[in-house]
């Protein structure tokens, strides 16, 4: 999980603050030691750490903290709105061109993931009513140009290409009269991974530049390589003026560094993440919501965006009204469990969760809750039709449980587990509609999956 190390050690130095009933200066200092220690093991910049700490500390010490019925809470308060200031404040939205063509040029690093990042950022742009273009300006990579024409397929999005034996910047030039011509709106420029110390490579990024004019030009860099991260967006910064970074690999970089740390050095702001291999997986990048996220303090508003963008309204709906209906069945119990599916990966889901502690998680693997998943869908899959509609016939009978164990390759106790996760979840609507009908508000533990 992103942020993991770092995301635990605030955390854990913040409860120690809460748990008192009044801070001392001494509290203050000890606390940031302990911050800055979990910043730099987070790979963090060592300047932006040290004007990090000097910020909070400043803040907390002459902000009448000390003296505050709930110290505990403002220090929360102030450490989240310096994350947030650190990583740019708030969202920094694409530059769209008025004249109606929008040109977007990737570059970066060999293996930083620009093919794979420009068909993300086509297919989010396509779902946004935008008729994206991408193009093959890589002529240097063996296959690149085919593996471009595959993302493209992949994600029913054109692909101009015009060969490995015409320059780049021909390319390039060439592709803004053909979107004219057919109707795109947004060009995607695909350039070669290059090193930023080659000096040709720049200069032809350079002359690129001043062909097409691009409305965007957005560094692709891989979150994971931590300092080396922010070298590369300060480098390539300095010498073609970068508009945006987009970080790959993020689900998998558990320090975080390169994400707290390029806006301050570059000035530039993260416009994307990448949050995972399938092509959905692209997620604006929020700083108030990510430094919510590495407090503790969940991310509701990406939660609910992400459940509104998975699942349909209607089929939601109509399947709302049936968990809360004396009909609720296995046919029922399986669809939820498929719109459970479509939000992505528990890890990435308990991020979002408020008050979300990954300590108490600590050793469980989660995927074994998606695995979980898979064979109760596996179980109510090798029941009848019958069975399904009429849950009642599985429940009293061991022959049939056997014969649906058999079906799934599961054992025995794995169906009736399914069967008391089922009664569990329809015992729960039932006090869900009790609440519904009385006005009250009421929580109900974790769903049975």
């Amino acid at each position: 999980m992103a942020f993991e190390g770092l995301s635990s050690k605030l955390q854990d130095t913040i409860r120690k603050l809460k748990g008192k009933g009044k801070l001392s200066e001494k509290d203050i200092k000890d606390a940031m030691r302990e911050v800055k220690l979990a910043l730099l093991e987070a790979d963090v910049n060592y300047k932006v750490v040290k004007d990090f700490v000097k910020n909070v500390s400043e803040k907390c010490l002459g902000n009448g903290v000390l003296q505050s019925l709930t110290p505990g809470q403002q220090v929360i308060k102030i450490v989240n709105d310096e994350l947030t200031s650190l990583m740019g404040n708030s969202e920094s939205k694409l530059e769209f061109s008025t004249s109606g063509l929008t040109v977007i040029m990737l570059v970066g690093l060999q293996g930083a993931g620009k093919t794979t990042m420009g068909g993300k950022l086509a297919l989010s742009l396509k779902r946004k009513n935008k008729k994206p273009l991408l193009v093959a300006c890589d002529v240097y990579r063996p296959a690149a140009i085919k593996q471009l024409q595959v993302v493209g397929k992949q994600i029913e999005v054109p692909v101009f290409t015009m060969g490995d034996k015409v320059s780049p910047v021909d390319i390039a030039k060439a592709s803004i009269d053909f979107a004219r011509e057919n109707g795109n709106n947004v060009v995607i420029l695909d350039t070669a991974g290059r090193l930023h110390i080659d000096e040709n490579l720049m200069e032809e990024l350079q002359n690129m530049k001043l062909s097409v004019k691009p409305n965007e030009i957005m560094l692709v860099v891989d979150s994971m390589t931590g300092q080396d991260a922010v070298n590369v967006a300060d480098s390539f910064n300095s010498q073609l003026d970068i508009t945006g970074v987009i970080l790959t690999k993020l689900d998998g970089d558990t320090r975080g560094g390169a994400a707290l740390s390029i806006k301050a050095i570059t000035g530039k702001p993260i416009k994307f993440v990448g949050s995972g291999e399938k092509m959905n997986d692209l997620e604006v990048f929020y700083p108030d919501r990510m430094a919510s996220r590495i407090l503790g303090m969940g991310d509701v508003l990406s939660l609910i965006e992400k459940a509104q963008d998975s699942f349909d309204e209607n089929e939601a709906k109509e399947l709302g009204n049936r968990m809360l209906s004396q009909e609720f069945n296995f046919d029922d119990y399986l669809a939820s469990m498929q719109q459970m599916k479509k939000l992505g990966p528990l890890n990435k889901i308990v991020e979002m969760i408020p008050g979300f502690n990954k300590k108490e998680l600590q050793g469980v693997d989660l995927s074994q809750g998606e695995k979980q998943m898979g064979k109760s869908e596996a179980i109510i899959r090798s029941m009848t039709a019958s069975e399904r509609k009429h849950p009642n016939l599985v429940s009293g009978s061991s022959s049939r449980k056997k014969r649906i164990a058999n079906g799934s390759g599961t054992l025995v106790q794995q169906v009736n587990k399914v069967i008391k996760d089922f009664e569990m979840m329809k015992k729960m609507m039932k006090q869900a509609k009790g609440f519904q009908k009385s006005g009250k508000k009421g929580m109900f533990g974790k769903m049975p999956f």
